[in-house]
């Protein structure tokens, strides 16, 4: 080793040190006078080993080897720059050479290899971010932070070995590309990273005297950051000082983004919250946002031939090989977009003013007596109803029947999100929006095309101001009823797909204009994006959403919920849809009743008269009296009510850890401090409360549960010794709030029969389980073989309609006479009964109690099967499709994976699931989807699940 600067286009190969451990170990004893076990660790040119001290666990610090290619003054200037760092960042945790019982463990080593520069650094614990697992965006903007962090530290930093030549270096990418393509045995590699630099040149070369230099860390990536152990910590640590060069600044960024692209479901766009997180704390110019996404993919082509090279020099680098995968990754992400494309999406992230869109300057290509009509193939289009979305032909059936109801011509626009044929079921977010707009005619037309244009096999290519198309011919005959895209575009139309994902939108809009103006219509305008913004300024804060940034949802069916961008969602959540999403036989009884009438229920009318029967009907013979609410709420509100006007009492005794409502009386009884935090505190006197029969996390577990039901008993009987005998006992049938965990057997038997000895009454809250959700049951309380005297249902009742319920015996009913009368407007409606009537019959008829037993057993098996292999999953509670699946951090302990709940949900969200968690601790998915749901829809949820829990959440 010399003190020349390593020059790579001198050096020749790079093969590793390979120093044996027993030497290492022999020579580590000689240097720094300590007994060591060293364990190899990966590098991709140097040699490193994890020391610890014998017969000490601690590690002592990194022994770094260095490639005897690189100076003493190289590797002085890795020190000096984490040293710097360190001092301009002191809440960041970076190496630094440690201090051994001779002084600083640094130095020259004689080995048998020659030599060899080794040195101590501290080790910094934690866990990198190495291989292809899930970045969730938090992640990949703290990435972006971080090597803000650091070029910010190096702006004013020099060295004398700074201007060094490394292969990594991106100023040089060019250079090295052609040097190392020429070695390259495999032609299709070499191609294929040939075409991808020559684009990234090519856009680069505008602006490369203009780029800033500084020195810089430029491996701040995934495998060279590391996180503190633990549940949602964020990297704080950055290592690896050893490409520390004067570069362009950008380049910092770039390295750190491209690391990101290997990572499950990433894609171009996921590097955005890094980039952005640069930008905030490091502005990059006008220039440099340029330069990047272009540096990004000569990185990734550097990456490839690199390490392809490395292995063929070295075969025994596992590290290098194991890479090679997720190298080619990196670079196949790079380059899935133009790179005009991936800029423009740049500056629309930053805020920056981009592109122009293409736009239409001539006149109209199509004849003047044309009369041109708008397809609406958008997720609120009536086109898309009852489901017709999903048919692959959708489109194209909906542009014939307006052929065929009089237009001349049909046109759908270009970049408007479509839903018409749209999948389901999609684990990345779909390309929903056409880049070419089509028409279709009712007759051959002739289209008068500008210059330039071109024509081929049912797609015209009209380009842009500057545009690069051939000039192909005056015109082009299109026959009847065909479809014809007309793209305006800036590029080769062949770089262009038929249609591109919602969220690249902003990117592709630089290079793809809207044809419609050439069809002869206007283009539509677009929807506002501040929906959520005018949300949030005018609903009370405390009327929560779901998700922090949700998705606008505007069209259910079945089990699916439809985004405006066309992006379909299994809705694995929603008891309320009980019976599908926009189910056609509900929307034909409202729209005839509507029709007909609706007024207050004080009114005669058959209606309501006929669902009393039928809900009564489903219920044990004595509870034959009905009540008709709005909402679960306000039926858990009137049976309490209805039980202390019975009794002549004011206690209610119910079980811990439960919610039952809003309103004061239900609010009261709710004592689950997921949603009340402070629902133990300002529980009112006259409400009472037993243990949690949780035979999973609750005070008795296993066959000890059967202690919870004598206990409550013995807990009623007290009160009333206390002079607080009980109006009632209320809970739910199946204990739903902690995640539709069952009862223990016997548990309401023996409790119903204590407090009905006291004089009390039992309520059922059969808001959730009721209504065949539990698969083997209608009611809930069948479960448990008991009866109670009053039973309080809604949600899915109603389908989605605002409707509850309150059924008990007659005599109990009607002593609420003492309480004055009752009444409510809208329960019990003529739409409402209308409602009520027909999910009865759709539960009936489409056998959606025999769904909910079968797919919901399916279900539960396939649940419980990710136990075997995913720690994390505590059990599955429930029946049907009333599931709840407990994530726990110790399955001894049982201690609440919470935060990793919270994380899963959000991840499903991005692979198109709707999933929320529930439970006090809030570790419980909470699982019950319409009943409608289908065995394929099921198994894509544990599917993803399955991969969330696999590749990280």
């Amino acid at each position: 080793m010399t003190d020349t600067l390593f020059d790579y286009f001198t050096a020749g190969e790079l093969p590793t040190p390979t120093l044996p451990t027993d030497e290492a170990v022999a020579l580590f004893r000689e240097s720094y006078g300590l007994d060591v076990d060293l364990q190899s660790l990966g590098s991709q040119q140097d040699q490193n080993f994890l020391v610890r001290p014998v017969g000490d666990g601690e590690p002592l610090g990194v022994l770094k080897i260095s490639n005897p290619v690189f100076s003493e003054t190289e590797i002085e200037m890795q020190d000096a720059a984490a040293a710097a760092v360190a001092k301009a960042e002191p809440g960041l945790r970076i190496p630094e050479i440690v201090n051994g019982p001779r002084g600083p463990m640094t130095g020259w080593w004689e080995t048998s290899q020659g030599r060899l520069h080794a040195r101590v650094i501290s080790f910094v614990s934690g866990a990198t971010l190495t291989g292809s697992g899930y970045l969730a965006p938090r992640v990949v903007e703290r990435l972006g932070e971080l090597a803000a962090a650091v070029s910010v530290a190096l702006a004013s930093e020099t060295h004398p070995a700074s201007g060094r030549v490394l292969q990594w270096d991106l100023q040089h990418a060019e250079r090295v590309i052609a040097e190392i393509a020429a070695t390259e045995p495999d032609p299709e590699v070499r191609e294929y990273c040939a075409t991808a630099a020559a684009a990234a040149l090519a856009a680069l070369a505008p602006v490369v005297d203009a780029l800033p230099r500084q020195l810089g860390h430029f491996d701040v990536t995934d495998d060279n950051v590391l996180r503190p152990h633990g549940v949602g910590t964020l990297p704080d640590a950055v290592i690896d000082f050893g490409d520390v060069i004067d570069s362009w600044a950008v380049g910092e960024i770039a390295v750190t983004v491209s690391s990101v692209l290997h990572h499950d479901g990433a894609t171009y766009a996921s590097t955005l919250p890094a980039i952005a997180a640069f930008d905030r704390r490091r502005p990059l110019s006008d220039d440099e946002i340029t330069a990047l996404w272009p540096l990004v993919v000569l990185r990734g082509v550097v990456l490839v031939l690199s390490g392809r090279q490395q292995v063929r020099l070295d075969d025994a680098n596992d590290y290098a090989s194991g890479a090679l995968d997720r190298e080619f990754e990196i670079l196949r992400r790079a380059i899935a977009v133009p790179i005009d494309v991936a800029t423009a999406r740049i500056r629309h992230a930053l805020g920056r003013a981009g592109t122009p869109a293409p736009v239409w300057q001539n006149a109209s290509i199509v004849p003047d007596a044309v009369r041109a009509v708008i397809l609406d193939a958008r997720t609120i289009s009536p086109a898309a109803d009852e489901g017709a979305w999903l048919d692959d032909d959708a489109l194209e059936r909906a542009a014939q029947r307006l052929l065929e109801s009089g237009a001349d011509a049909v046109v759908l626009p270009a970049l408007v999100p479509a839903l018409l044929g749209a999948p389901s079921r999609t684990p990345e977010e779909p390309a929903t929006v056409p880049t070419a707009a089509s028409v279709w005619f009712a007759v051959p037309t002739t289209l008068v095309l500008p210059a330039a244009a071109e024509s081929r096999g049912g797609e015209i290519a009209v380009p842009a101001t500057g545009g690069i198309l051939r000039v192909s011919s005056s015109s082009a005959e299109v026959p009847a009823r065909t479809r014809v895209r007309v793209l305006l575009t800036s590029l080769d139309a062949v770089e262009v797909p038929d249609a591109v994902r919602p969220s690249d939108v902003p990117g592709w809009s630089a290079v793809v204009g809207d044809a419609t103006r050439a069809l002869g219509l206007a283009a539509p305008a677009g929807a506002p994006d501040d929906l959520l913004e005018r949300r949030e300024a005018v609903v009370a804060e405390v009327q929560e959403h779901y998700y922090s940034r949700p998705p606008q949802i505007e069209r259910g069916w079945r089990e699916y919920l439809i985004g405006v961008d066309g992006r379909v969602y299994l809705d694995m959540v929603n008891n309320v849809a009980s019976v599908g999403h926009a189910h056609p036989r509900i929307h034909a009884a409202v729209s005839r009743q509507t029709r007909l009438l609706n007024t207050n229920s004080r009114f005669h009318y058959a209606a309501i008269t006929e669902y009393g029967e039928r809900l009564a009907a489903t219920l044990p013979d004595e509870l034959d009296t009905v009540f008709f609410v709005n909402s679960g709420s306000e039926a858990v509100d009137l049976a309490i009510r209805l039980a202390m006007a019975a009794t002549g009492r004011q206690d209610v005794v119910a079980m811990a850890e439960a919610y039952h409502g809003w309103t004061y009386a239900s609010d009261a009884v709710s004592t689950s401090i997921a949603d009340n935090p402070y629902a133990l505190e300002t529980r009112p006197e006259w409400v009472h409360t037993v243990d949690a029969a949780n035979a999973y996390r609750g005070r008795h577990r296993g066959a000890d549960a059967a202690r919870y039901a004598p206990e409550a008993a013995a807990k009623l009987r007290a009160l009333a010794a206390e002079g607080h005998a009980p109006a009632a006992f209320l809970s739910e049938t199946f204990y739903g709030n902690a995640g539709g965990v069952a009862l223990p057997d016997g548990y309401l038997r023996e409790v119903y029969a204590a407090v009905r000895d006291l004089g009390g009454l039992a309520i059922a809250d059969e808001v959730q389980v009721g209504f065949g959700r539990l698969g083997s049951w209608f009611w809930g309380f069948r479960q448990q073989e008991v009866v109670p005297d009053i039973v309080a249902v809604a949600k899915s009742i109603g389908g989605g309609f605002p409707l509850g319920a309150v059924i008990t015996r007659r005599e109990i009913a009607d002593r609420y006479r003492t309480q004055g009368y009752f009444f409510s407007s809208t329960g019990g409606s003529p739409v409402s009964s209308v409602v009520g009537s027909t999910v009865l019959d759709i539960i009936e008829d489409e056998g959606l109690q025999g769904n909910a037993r079968v797919v919901g057993a399916h279900l539960k098996t396939r649940l419980a099967a990710l136990g075997e292999r995913h720690p994390l999953v505590g059990t599955v509670h429930g029946a049907g499709l009333y599931l709840g699946l407990e994530f726990v951090r110790d399955r001894e302990t049982l201690e609440p994976a919470t935060e990793e709940t919270a994380a899963i949900c959000d991840r499903l969200l991005d692979l198109g699931v709707i999933m929320q968690p529930t439970g006090d601790h809030q570790n419980v998915l909470k699982i019950k989807p319409p009943l409608c749901i289908s065995r394929e829809s099921a198994d894509y949820f544990v599917d993803m699940l399955d991969r969330v829990l696999t590749t990280g959440f």
